[in-house]
């Protein structure tokens, strides 16, 4: 059945046991199309307090539907009571547009995401507009445009997630390689960075030159981190996925990552991955507070450290 609703054409509504689904188009000047979208809503949404708003990016060549694909892991989620209902949101982006403002204005993802789509997702479904029960995750490219967004505005997320996210082990366009971008054609890189690509817009759009350059902000800001890719991943994001661990590591900022043994691009080890990164985001909107033997740990420690002059 065909709805409108704040001027958004919803064309499917979708009950469930445990969630409702809503997929529908939301029209923006940002994009030169309406960019379809969907919305997962856990059991009494509308009950009482605003929930936590989860965004969802999804990987190239992809769309709304791997959050569609993967309701059942939420529902199971939710059920168990390791992860706090909260109203989640996708759209389906553009093929290879990394989540970003093209360098000519024609397609501002971004913008999207930070602005209209958000504040509509906030104002229809009963979403929070704190910071702090805001959170974001995706994968591959979705993973990048995570990084992407979160490290530029870490004041608007209480926490990312980023699963095997497509990143290059440069700081500066002049060392990057054909081989470094074997999945990635230059038509899309130069759609997104300008033809020619654009040195100095590709790089404030790189993540690891993000953190070299804000890790105060990132830091002040107390947003939590949490990075995922296989070690057996066949666009061989294991080198650079690490190489962005050690940028946050000598940066001082505190994260979670993890390697994960034999685990590719795609396949069997995604749902577990996916669950572990949301239990991850789940904790961040609603904390566990202090562990009471790692209280008591450090305390005794505290003196001898000090001894030493260790600090925390």
């Amino acid at each position: 059945m065909l709805k409108l609703l704040g001027g958004v054409l919803l064309f499917a509504s979708v009950p469930a046991c445990a969630s409702e689904l809503v997929l529908g188009d939301f029209k923006t000047d940002l994009i030169p199309h309406p960019v379809p979208y969907a919305v997962l809503l856990p059991d009494g949404y509308k009950d009482g307090a605003p929930l936590p708003m989860l965004m969802v990016l999804h990987g190239a060549y992809s769309s709304r539907d791997e959050l569609v694909r993967s309701r059942s892991i939420y529902d199971d989620e939710w059920k168990s009571g390791r992860l706090p209902k909260m109203v989640v949101a996708t759209i389906t982006a553009g093929p290879v547009c990394f989540y970003m403002d093209f360098k000519d204005g024609s397609e501002k993802w971004e913008s999207l995401i930070l602005g209209p789509f958000r504040d509509f997702i906030h104002k229809t479904y009963n979403a929070s507009a704190d910071p702090k029960k805001n959170v974001l995750m995706g994968g591959s490219m979705g993973g990048e445009g995570t990084l992407r967004i979160g490290l530029t505005h870490p004041e608007s997320f209480a926490a990312i997630a980023a699963l095997e996210p497509g990143l290059e082990p440069i700081l500066y366009w002049k060392d990057m390689t054909p081989r470094m971008h074997f999945w990635i054609s230059d038509a899309d890189l130069e759609a997104a960075f300008g033809k020619p690509v654009d040195p100095a817009y590709w790089e404030a759009n790189n993540p690891n030159l993000i953190v070299k350059l804000h890790s105060k902000q990132i830091l002040d800001s107390g947003m939590q981190i949490y990075l995922d890719v296989g070690d057996d991943d066949t666009l061989l994001l294991f080198g650079p996925v690490e190489h962005f661990h050690r940028i946050l590591w000598d940066a001082g900022i505190k994260h979670e990552y993890h390697i994960v043994h034999g685990a590719d691009h795609i396949g069997r080890t995604l749902p577990e991955r996916t669950t572990e990164a949301l239990e991850f985001l789940g904790r961040a909107v609603n904390p566990p507070g202090p562990d009471p033997d790692a209280v008591k740990f450090k305390q005794m420690l505290a003196p001898i450290k000090e001894k030493f002059g260790i600090k925390e």
